[in-house]
């Protein structure tokens, strides 16, 4: 009976992680034998409090490579720093591949204003109130590898003057 509460203790931590896939791609890879058919799936996981993920997962079937895509979205989880708005504090531009992401904070009740997977990426992250547009390539996965990068590099008014080794007081005076 012990051993039953353990799983679903288990259980509960991971249901406040949401994912979302993304794209659902059937790759193949020529064999000796002919053609090897796979599944390519991209997973953003997020628990809607400022942790997000993207990952990417091959298999042989859907469920399997949705299953790896969550896994390697975990591994690779980005902090977003939230404003009491549920905004992000600063402008911030993020790369990857040949795909490039423009991010913008924004007022209350402007909501998520971003296509494609950057949408899915912010919303799972909890961003609310947000401006950002996809500029390059339209890639799924370079797109949401930029938003995963520009979340990256925000930085809080508390963290520039904790490593500037300054009161936060300081910042404001000139």
């Amino acid at each position: 009976m012990a051993n039953r509460r353990k799983k679903d203790r288990n259980r509960e931590k991971d249901s406040e992680w949401q994912e979302r896939v993304v794209q659902i791609r059937r790759v193949t890879k020529v064999v000796k034998g002919g053609k090897k058919l796979s599944f390519r799936a991209i997973v953003v996981v997020g628990d809607e409090k400022g942790q997000v993920g993207v990952g990417v997962g091959k298999a042989a079937d859907v469920i399997g490579a949705v299953k790896k895509g969550v896994a390697d979205g975990k591994k690779s989880l980005v902090s977003v720093p939230l404003t009491t708005n549920n905004s992000i504090p600063h402008p911030s531009q993020g790369r990857g591949g040949g795909a490039s992401v423009m991010m913008r904070p924004a007022s209350p009740g402007t909501g998520v204003i971003a296509g494609g997977a950057v949408r899915t990426v912010l919303e799972l992250a909890g961003v609310k109130n947000i401006l950002a547009k996809q500029l390059g390539s339209d890639n799924p996965l370079n797109n949401a590898r930029a938003a995963l990068n520009a979340l990256g590099s925000l930085r809080t008014l508390g963290g520039v003057a904790s490593d500037r080794g300054i009161p936060i007081e300081k910042m404001y005076s000139k």
